[in-house]
C-alpha cells in the first residue's frame, strides 16, 4: 500500500478512509499520513530484527502453571447437594421458569 518512496501518501490515506467508510478532513489526512508512516516504519524495523535462528514465541518469558494439578476427589452426593436447596424436584434444583413466558 505505501508508495514506492516508502512514505504513505495523502491519497492512500484517503483511499483507506473510503474503504473503512470513515469521513476524514483534509487536516486529518495529513495527520493520519504521518502517523501511518511511523507505524509502517516500525513494522518494517521489526521485520528486519527477526532472524532465522530465533524461534517464534508467544511470550517473552516462559510461562508456568501456578495452579494445583487436577486430582479426583470425592464430591457431594446428589442428596447432600440438594439438602440445602429451598426446592427440589426429581433430583434437581427447582427454580422458577424464566424462558418461554414472553409472547
Amino acid at each position: 500500500m505505501p508508495s514506492e518512496s516508502g512514505a504513505i501518501s495523502r491519497d492512500e490515506v484517503a483511499h483507506l478512509a473510503r474503504l473503512a467508510r470513515l469521513a476524514v478532513t483534509e487536516t486529518e489526512l495529513d495527520t493520519f499520513a504521518g502517523q501511518l508512516d511511523v507505524i509502517l516504519g516500525s513494522v518494517a524495523r521489526v521485520g528486519e530484527v527477526a532472524a532465522e535462528d530465533i524461534p517464534p514465541t508467544s511470550h517473552a518469558v516462559p510461562l508456568e502453571n501456578v495452579f494445583r494439578p487436577d486430582e479426583l476427589r470425592p464430591g457431594l452426593s446428589q442428596e447432600q447437594a440438594l439438602s440445602g436447596a429451598p426446592a427440589a424436584e426429581e433430583g434437581r434444583f427447582r427454580v422458577p421458569r424464566i424462558l418461554g413466558e414472553e409472547a
